[in-house]
């Protein structure tokens, strides 16, 4: 059985469920309201009775360097390591997610060309929406063709704040 440690932190947009496996790479990042939504990506990846949530505070400093990237340390979500389920496709969705730099977005039409998967946009964000690792793995950076802030499961309000917050939206 998978063990997964788990601590809740406070941020500017709400409360964040940090869970991660006991080697310290994260398997969900996800706001509180939103935690439904978690335990069943986390029962669709590990299966319902293929995992324990323990609480710990501050796993291996995750915790403190979330802290920090809302409190403007914006490059430490590039260090903090991950271990998502899914599938090939998701994770390599998931992969490019994190190689579009802070600050800068990319359309869903754009991460599927860069995958080599061209009119994949809509399989792109479906994967995009499955992300359990959000803020970490940046889905947040994707916005529709046209530029609107389409399609981020925390809430477009949350997204905008994410991309005013590292720079790409200004006040």
């Amino acid at each position: 059985m998978l063990t997964l440690l788990e601590d809740k932190i406070v941020t500017p947009l709400g409360p964040l469920w940090i869970i991660c496996d006991e080697q310290y790479h994260l398997r969900a990042v996800e706001w509180e309201e939103h935690s439904d939504r978690m335990v069943q990506l986390l029962g669709l990846h590990y299966g319902a009775g293929g995992y324990q949530r323990v609480a710990c505070a501050n796993p291996d400093g995750l915790s403190d360097k979330l802290r920090d990237y809302f409190d403007g340390d914006l490059a430490v979500i590039e260090t903090l390591p991950t271990a998502t389920a899914g599938t090939p496709f998701q994770r390599e969705v998931w992969q490019t997610l994190r190689s579009i730099p802070c600050g800068q977005v990319m359309h869903y039409g754009q991460l599927a060309d860069q995958l080599g998967r061209p009119g994949a946009a809509r399989a792109v964000g479906a994967a995009n929406g499955s992300n359990p690792v959000s803020v970490v793995v940046p889905c947040h950076r994707v916005i529709g063709r046209n530029g609107t802030m389409t399609g981020y499961a925390g809430g477009v309000g949350r997204k905008e704040w994410l991309l005013r917050h590292e720079g790409y939206l200004l006040l």
